[in-house]
């Protein structure tokens, strides 16, 4: 098996089942362009006993006739015209029967895209699945899905002939630093410091696909004008694909994200509501609900707030590049990255990207805390001004994560992105503590609070570095 870059839980969940002593239904799910088909083809070396991958926007018709020309180039005999799903897993029964094998492999790619309106392609996979005999030869069936709503709602957590009948489920997620930066090593032998691969990482935001895509001959600039700014760039019209492949109602998918974009701290539903005109209810309620499984946003409640007062935030870093600056009509620039990247106006970007590598990477954070066994809640806070009932007033503010744990202690996270050693200025020190009295007198915590930097090259040591009791940096992220 050639060398797989991280993924060793998800490599031994694979082959552990393929192992065991009975028949095995394995579900692996992801985003789009993850590396779902990568892991099944490598751990298996590529070597089923059947493997067929369902068409984007086939029909039914055109589905079932692929079906029926693979298993006939597998068996090698000719195979009666498919009328449905039960005609299908009927003849592929009939042919994984007959190599008389002790354990037959079957490899299912994309199967939500098999599911098309009045197949009954579920009704029919369960039933193949639910009577296959055991008794003569064990069944390891995986399959893939970048729909990741389709593969959590309508097959892990199919409420019929599927229900329970699941093995596995791994789930998918993108590299971390430290991945990425063992990916570019090792398979692409490309040479950059971390400063420059944390800057890829909140452009491509770890998915192995595009990172493929680079050259090593190539600065990373050029790099990146070439996949997402010159004509015909292979990262151009990602976007709107990766929207339409995933959710049956794209645009208003897209609406949200739009919306989501432009405010950085979050929206709350009703502003979500007010920005896209989406109608409340069951609509937005399951965009936002999908959106948040396909890790697309995330959902925050500040200490002490209700839950109809959570926001919604955008988190993924790839949108968050494109929205930024291919869309907003950059792309017309075929070396826009070249002439941009070394500006000052791409900091308010980088800033708030970095904060999402922050919250994609809590584990790391933990680990150079010290606190990995904590039980902990990741938090974002802002509060607007007021007068109290004393009469005094207090100016708003905004922490850009909380780790609230179990030890009585709460971490108050400033994140910087910097190009260099972050200097507390005298001015900045007074507004940490004035936040961090405001966030008490809010919150009304009998906690510990700690003041904890989160920044690409450390705190400059001085006279106001000593209020802060914990650092994280650049390097602490890339640990595996």
């Amino acid at each position: 098996m050639d060398k797989i870059i991280g993924r060793k839980a998800e490599v031994k969940q694979v082959l552990e089942c393929f192992e065991s002593d009975k028949s095995e239904l394995v579900s692996v799910y992801g985003r789009r362009r993850v590396g779902k088909t990568f892991l099944i083809k490598r751990c298996f070396n590529e070597e089923f006993d059947f493997w067929f991958t369902g068409i984007y926007k086939a029909t039914r018709v055109q589905h079932l006739t692929q079906f029926q020309n693979v298993l006939k180039e597998k068996s090698g005999t000719k195979i009666k015209k498919l009328q449905d799903w039960f005609q299908a897993f009927e003849a592929l029964k009939n042919y994984l029967l007959s190599l008389n094998k002790d354990k037959v492999v079957v490899f299912l790619d994309e199967i939500p895209w098999m599911d098309t309106p009045k197949s009954n392609f579920l009704a029919a996979f369960s039933y193949f699945w639910n009577m296959w005999p055991s008794n003569k030869t064990l069944l390891k069936l995986y399959v893939c899905g970048s729909a990741t709503t389709w593969m959590i709602n309508k097959f892990v957590g199919d409420k019929g002939g599927l229900y329970g009948r699941t093995s596995c489920s791994i789930y998918l997620a993108p590299f971390n630093l430290g991945e990425t930066e063992e990916f570019l090593k090792k398979v692409k032998q490309i040479e950059m410091n971390r400063h420059q691969i944390l800057e890829l990482y909140m452009i491509l935001g770890g998915i192995p696909y595009y990172l493929d895509m680079l050259r090593k001959d190539l600065p990373l600039t050029k790099n990146i004008d070439n996949l997402f700014f010159k004509e015909n760039a292979n990262l151009k019209t990602e976007y709107e694909f990766l929207f339409r492949s995933l959710f049956k109602d794209s645009k208003n998918y897209r609406k949200v994200v739009e919306a989501l974009s432009e405010k950085k701290k979050g929206l709350t539903r009703e502003e979500i509501k007010e920005a896209t005109h989406i109608k409340e209810g069951g609509t937005l309620t399951e965009i936002l609900s999908n959106l948040t499984q396909c890790d697309f946003i995330r959902e925050y409640n500040a200490i002490g707030k209700e839950q109809r007062d959570s926001l919604f935030q955008l988190t993924d870093l790839f949108t968050l590049f494109y929205l930024n600056f291919v869309q907003k009509g950059n792309s017309q620039d075929e070396n826009f990255w070249s002439n941009f990247a070394f500006t000052g106006d791409k900091n308010s970007w980088a800033g708030y990207s970095f904060e999402q590598v922050c919250f994609h990477h809590i584990k790391q954070i933990k680990s150079k805390l010290s606190i990995l066994g904590v039980l902990s809640s990741i938090y974002s806070w802002s509060c607007k001004g007021f007068v109290d009932k004393d009469g005094a007033k207090w100016t708003g503010g905004q922490i850009d994560m909380l780790i609230d744990r179990n030890d009585e202690v709460i971490n108050i996270c400033e994140i910087k992105y910097s190009s260099d050693e972050y200097a507390i200025t005298d001015a900045y020190e007074e507004t940490l503590r004035k936040r961090a009295s405001l966030f008490k007198k809010v919150t009304k915590t009998k906690k510990a609070l700690q003041h904890t930097f989160i920044t690409t090259y450390g705190l400059k040591q001085n006279r106001y570095s000593g209020m802060i009791q914990s650092e994280v940096t650049m390097d602490d992220l890339f640990q595996l």
